[in-house]
């Protein structure tokens, strides 16, 4: 199995800073440096803030410095900690999706959401209570608004699939594009084979697979050299990648379809995708045995199962 440090230079100015949700190498934040000044793209949860700022000081960066928190959306693992983040950062203001401002203003219906899924003890655990942003401090990005971070301008894009509430952020410095959750997810526990393995992640409620494919070309029109993988890391050769992400996209939803409206459903659709993730991983000759692949890909087989029968439920055809 890979090492996961706390965090890691990734050159071009890129650090990636483990937030520690779950396990080591599940979720990423990422710093971007500019000549002094620096920004930061998701904040995990409010367990992760501790971890950012610690990356922070490794890297010789003043709290005073970091200019902007950028949300790619507001679901708890990218998010979570933005407000809380926030009070540690004298100088900076949170830039977000125009539909994810008021959950961060007013992040109680996010908590009072995760808390009757999962239960109010396991999401303290898990992800900590959310501080509200200041509106002082918060900023809709339009989609093409472009973020001049002393120079280094970070290009914003309207990027639905995931979520309706979902931004990507292209960076001109490395010309490579901060992709949140709508490239997908790529655990490096998988790397070895023939490609890293990349599959969708279609987590609750707003997942709409004609989007995602319309954001992922959005986004490779670009011609970009590198993606910056909330779940997990950075990931080359985009094009490639994402051909193997469509591909499993379209499997996934089959999938979908044929346990749609069965009683067991969701245990169907969860060992479905399970199996189709493991068959690919087998595939490119991943150096991982199937009893440890399905314990990294288990959460996210379960929520993407969910997310693809809501769905179907809302009458997707």
């Amino acid at each position: 199995m890979p090492d996961f440090p706390p965090f890691k230079d990734l050159g071009d100015g890129i650090t990636l800073v483990d937030v520690a949700l779950e396990r080591p190498g599940m979720a990423a934040c990422y710093l971007i440096e500019s000549r002094g000044a620096a920004a930061v793209f998701d904040a995990g949860t409010r367990h992760s803030v501790p971890l950012v700022l610690a990356a922070l000081a490794a890297r010789g960066i003043d709290a005073a410095a970091v200019r902007h928190v950028i949300a790619s959306h507001v679901h708890l693992d990218h998010a979570g900690g933005v407000g809380a983040l926030l009070q540690a950062l004298p100088n900076a203001d949170v830039l977000a999706h125009p539909r994810a401002v008021r959950h961060l203003l007013d992040p109680s219906a996010l908590q009072a959401s995760a808390e009757q899924v999962y239960g109010a003890e396991v999401v303290e655990k898990t992800y900590g209570r959310i501080v509200p942003v200041p509106a002082s401090r918060l900023r809709a990005l339009a989609d093409g608004e472009c973020v001049d971070l002393d120079g280094r301008r970070l290009h914003a894009m309207d990027s639905p699939g995931h979520a309706r509430h979902h931004l990507t952020l292209y960076d001109e410095a490395s010309a490579s594009w901060f992709t949140g959750d709508c490239f997908g997810i790529s655990y490096r526990e998988f790397d070895g084979g023939a490609a890293p393995l990349i599959f969708p992640t279609t987590s609750p409620v707003q997942f709409e697979p004609e989007a995602m494919k319309a954001t992922i070309a959005r986004m490779l029109a670009r011609e970009p050299r590198a993606m910056f993988l909330t779940h997990y890391g950075r990931v080359d050769r985009p094009a490639e990648r994402a051909r193997a992400l469509i591909r499993l996209l379209d499997a996934q939803v089959d999938c979908a379809r044929a346990c749609f409206g069965r009683d067991d459903a969701r245990e169907a659709l969860v060992e479905r995708l399970q199996r189709l993730y493991v068959d690919e991983a087998r595939r490119l000759g991943a150096p991982i045995g199937e009893a440890d692949a399905r314990r990294l890909l288990a959460i996210d087989a379960e929520l993407n199962a969910q997310g693809m029968l809501l769905w179907l439920a809302r009458g997707a055809s």
